[in-house]
């Protein structure tokens, strides 16, 4: 007998099926539940609409995303290694079915969507926490938000780049990841130390060294 796991599993995998045969827009619940044999009060025991599918199947690139944390060497990795490994380790999650995950962004952002556009900007945010907790990122206050604002938009420059990326195992993606992180971290250690040096100057001491790790 089918765990509930397993039935959540089988329902979106269902879905996605279905997607890639049609579209994502033409999914319906009722093709699901014929699929697998099941009823429609079955589906809405799981997912209460067709939306929390989408969240589900993001759900399992985070999931993804956080076993990565447990892989040999992963702790050893650089700041800038880990987020480049994670992120692209949540985008391969998605890999099997990038044109349906595509489309599930583009319905997000048709005009007049504002009821889902508002809870995937959250779903946004916690997928970045994730990241960060993942990264073993410490930073604090006003760092921490400027480290928050920066992974948010390399996350998302990459995410919009890799949906339309067709290059071996996305290759494409991953230089482009790098790059932004390279940037980012240039751009840190340039912030951060110009503002010791500043604090120095003012207060006619030496500032103590800073152990924070670099924002990306």
């Amino acid at each position: 007998m089918a765990t509930q796991v397993d039935t959540r599993d089988r329902i979106i995998n269902a879905a996605l099926h279905i997607g890639e045969q049609k579209s994502w827009e033409a999914v319906r619940l009722y093709d699901v539940a014929a699929m697998l044999g099941i009823t429609l009060d079955e589906v809405r025991r799981y997912y209460r609409e067709k939306e929390e599918l989408v969240d589900a199947w993001f759900d399992r690139a985070d999931s993804a995303m956080l076993r990565e944390t447990e892989a040999p060497g992963f702790p050893e990795l650089t700041p800038r290694q880990r987020l480049h490994r994670l992120i692209m380790t949540w985008l391969g999650t998605l890999a099997s079915h990038r044109k349906v995950t595509r489309q599930m962004i583009y319905g997000k952002l048709e005009p007049g969507h504002i009821h889902i556009q508002i809870p995937g900007l959250m779903r946004i945010s916690r997928t970045v926490q994730w990241i960060r907790e993942a990264a073993g990122r410490d930073a604090t206050y006003a760092r921490r938000a400027l480290e928050e604002t920066g992974l948010t938009s390399i996350y998302l420059a990459t995410f919009f780049y890799w949906m339309n990326d067709d290059s071996p195992g996305s290759a494409q993606t991953s230089r482009l990841l790098d790059r932004c992180l390279a940037l980012a971290e240039g751009l840190d250690r340039t912030l951060y130390s110009c503002r010791c040096g500043t604090a120095e100057k003012v207060g006619g001491v030496s500032a103590p060294e800073s152990t924070s790790k670099p924002a990306i």
